[in-house]
């Protein structure tokens, strides 16, 4: 496949033909999100409170996952649009080979490491063993999972965004049609509760890593796997790494601020923490929309960099800034219009739900000027700028936000919490612009 049409085609439909396939999928895979805490809800206000515990760890082996495939995709893109194949062979041959010792490690990690971790913020032996219960499984497929992202990103960086978006689709309407036959046990299959919720995320994972690997021998990839093709240069792993570990960082710091805010949350109440696991499920359906257009002008502003062409690079900023504004303020609107509704699907604790009301219409102040921030993020990334991009999230995930959160709960009980998301993102968005105005002009 010609790989020109990334500096020839005209901007906006060009961002939209790349990212609309990435905003179909990401939106589908929000929706897996909500669906599963949905029917693990189902089971008790314990396995929901969780399963929210869990999600931190499951978001950094997604974070380290998806960090380290946008490593690869910066690389191969560029490769490509420089001219040089055996380069773009060896970023997508060696990725994958490291990817494998990645799933293995953080496989082993998580299982050991999640009975500590449980501990840390909840006494309750009902709620540390459900937990156990669905990590223990579901961290079985860590490899898959590695795998499964590493080609996501390889398709994406040769702009084949469709077939990413079939293979995901595919993996998470598996996971969403097995969540309530095995949890509930439907058919076929026994009841099997956390369990259950845990086996049908790990299925709908491999289905979607099978779907890849069919493409791959049905229709080859501009790139190229061989052992010859393994190498261990010291560029390759600056161009891989330089962007992954960033990228990986920058997708992990929201399980730290989660810890970190359930620790604070958890000295109130547990339903604040179940709140809070309820909301980051919800505003995945906004993030991970957004994060699609993201994904679709990646390997887009790589190309184009790489092939000298800095003006389209802007265009390519400017256009897609417009359009994750866009998907935020669908989220705000939500977020006033049906809030009972969308927590609801969560508990059935009146309380609880009047607690998750407040919570979305005060952090969804934050939704529309967090484009900037998650924009500015994408593209440096894409520059292969990941220290800058880093430096964005530590600020929104980390050094403003915690402290922010801490003080704002002396101040105002739980419920201050919730302030220092707006709060956050509009002193982020403003430093963010002037790193990447300051980065991106070099």
């Amino acid at each position: 496949m010609d790989q020109n049409f990334m500096k020839e085609k005209k901007i906006l439909p060009l961002v939209i033909s790349m990212s609309l396939p990435m905003v179909i999928s990401m939106a589908v895979n929000s929706l897996y999100n909500i669906v599963d805490s949905y029917f693990v809800a189902k089971i008790s206000e314990d396995a929901m409170t969780a399963l929210s515990l869990v999600y931190p760890a499951q978001n950094m082996m997604t974070a380290i996952a998806v960090g380290f495939g946008v490593g690869m995709n910066a690389a191969i893109a560029f490769c490509l649009g420089a001219g040089d194949q055996k380069k773009a062979n060896q970023a997508a041959t060696t990725g994958m080979l490291l990817s494998f010792v990645h799933g293995v490690i953080l496989m082993v990690i998580c299982m050991l490491g999640m009975p500590w971790f449980l501990s840390l913020y909840t006494k309750n032996e009902t709620v540390i063993e459900m937990g156990l219960i669905y990590a223990n499984r579901v961290f079985l497929f860590s490899v898959i999972i590695m795998l499964g992202i590493s080609l996501e990103k390889i398709f994406q960086a040769v702009g084949r965004m469709k077939v990413s978006m079939i293979s995901m689709m595919c993996g998470f309407i598996a996971n969403i049609v097995l969540d309530p036959l095995m949890i509930f046990g439907i058919g076929p299959f026994p009841k099997m509760g956390m369990a259950g919720a845990a086996y049908a995320t790990g299925i709908g994972q491999t289905i979607t890593l099978i779907v890849y690997l069919i493409f791959c021998m049905a229709r080859p990839l501009p790139v190229s796997f061989s052992r010859e093709m393994i190498s261990f240069d010291g560029d390759l792993m600056k161009k891989l790494y330089a962007v992954g570990v960033p990228a990986s960082l920058n997708m992990a710091l929201p399980s730290l601020l989660i810890s970190s805010l359930n620790g604070i949350l958890a000295a109130f109440s547990e339903q604040y923490v179940l709140v809070l696991g309820a909301y980051y499920k919800l505003q995945t359906f906004i993030y991970l929309s957004a994060n699609g257009i993201i994904q679709g002008i990646r390997p887009l502003i790589s190309f184009n960099y790489g092939a000298g062409e800095k003006k389209r690079v802007q265009q390519i900023f400017g256009t897609s800034l417009g359009l994750t504004a866009g998907v935020m303020a669908v989220g705000t609107v939500l977020s006033f219009l049906i809030p009972g509704q969308m927590i609801g699907l969560f508990t059935t604790s009146e309380a609880t739900i009047q607690i998750g009301i407040k919570a979305l219409h005060v952090i969804s102040l934050g939704f529309i000027v967090s484009a900037v921030s998650v924009t500015c993020c994408g593209a440096l990334e894409a520059l292969g700028k990941g220290m800058e991009s880093l430096m964005i999230s530590l600020l929104r995930y980390a050094a403003i936000i915690i402290p922010a959160a801490y003080l704002l709960s002396r101040l105002k009980g739980a419920e201050g919490v919730f302030f220092a998301f707006p709060v956050t993102e509009l002193a982020t968005a403003v430093v963010a612009l002037w790193i990447y105005r300051r980065s991106s002009c070099r």
